[in-house]
């Protein structure tokens, strides 16, 4: 079993950075893909980013690519998101997921959620 506890949340504007953090239980955290989704009200949840147990490869949503980083501390069991650039857009919930399917980009590819963090970009 493994338990996902997301911070760093905030309201930002347009233009700022916010880093998320999501602390993981448990003692096989490097064998986890993990990765970071989110959903704004009236929509469905979507992927943004995903890492593989080693964090040597990473996947990014089109829609993010090149402002959002994710990375992970195995020996904090900790994965991150930094996000630059942020736009109205990107205001949603978001989730941190664990989980060891190769369909990383799609909800039923993980077996552990958190509870989320709220994420505001201001225009």
């Amino acid at each position: 079993q493994v338990q996902l506890v997301e911070s760093g949340g905030g309201l930002v504007q347009a233009g700022g950075s916010l880093r998320l953090s999501c602390a993981a239980s448990g003692r096989t955290f490097s064998s986890y893909r993990m990765g970071w989704f989110r959903q704004a009200p009236g929509k469905e949840r979507e992927f943004v980013a995903a890492i593989t147990g080693s964090g040597g490869s990473t996947y990014y949503a089109d829609s993010v690519k090149g402002r959002f980083t994710i990375s992970r501390d195995n020996a904090k069991n900790t994965v991150y998101l930094q996000m630059n650039s942020l736009k109205p857009e990107d205001t949603a919930l978001y989730y941190c997921a664990g989980g060891r399917s190769s369909l990383y980009a799609i909800p039923g590819g993980y077996n552990y959620w958190g509870q989320g963090t709220q994420v505001t970009v201001s225009s």
